[in-house]
């Protein structure tokens, strides 16, 4: 007796915390499954087909695209990324919940492909807060954070299209929300069909 699993979307700036509040919720919650991408760029040194992504050829990936396999997908310096819809949807049927960390426009590729997903931004408190984690990673040049700093702000945009907004000015704390978040959305009365029927019969059959 098993429902279909959720399909998280979780979005938020660079330099929000989506990538460490992605790792705490499946430290936490070992059903949820980190969704794995297709590229066409070459695997680098470490990287294991399957775990890492899913390694395609270009022609590959384009004849995918033509019969339309992917939730979402980008081109980014000529190299192909996407979410393959048919991995996603078995592990779905098989009630495993499945986590895509994606950026927004990907998000609104699955949002018109899977209204069903949960689609949940995280921001960090303020811009001056997100410019400050930016420069103390110190891994990018000025140019690259003032970029950054600036779709920042043209996402937020956008942001009223998910269902949920976390503020990470606490990092432990924005995990606990988001994971309370799932668990409410487990409990929904239409995501539990299978486990209403099966109560219902067991009532039922008691009586009889």
């Amino acid at each position: 007796m098993s429902d279909r699993g959720l399909l998280i979307v979780l979005s938020g700036p660079s330099g929000a915390g989506k990538g460490t509040i992605c790792s705490n919720l499946r430290a936490e919650m070992p059903n949820l499954v980190y969704s794995v991408s297709m590229t066409t760029r070459e695997p680098r040194v470490g990287e294991v087909e399957g775990k890492n992504y899913f390694f395609r050829s270009k022609d590959e990936f384009e004849s995918l695209l033509a019969v339309d396999s992917f939730l979402e997908y980008a081109k980014v310096y000529d190299n192909y990324y996407g979410t393959p819809k048919q991995h996603v949807m078995d592990l779905l049927d098989d009630g495993k919940s499945v986590l895509l960390e994606i950026d927004i426009q990907g998000a609104m590729q699955v949002k018109e492909r899977f209204s069903d997903a949960v689609f949940i931004y995280i921001v960090p408190p303020s811009l001056t807060e997100l410019s400050a984690r930016l420069h103390n990673r110190g891994t990018d040049a000025k140019e690259v954070i003032d970029k950054r700093l600036s779709l920042a702000c043209s996402e937020l945009a956008l942001a009223h299209r998910y269902d949920y907004i976390v503020v990470n000015d606490d990092l432990q704390e924005a995990s606990l929300k988001v994971a309370s978040i799932l668990r409410a959305e487990e409990c929904k009365i239409r995501r539990n069909k299978e486990k209403i029927q099966y109560i219902y019969k067991q009532y039922m059959d008691s009586k009889e």
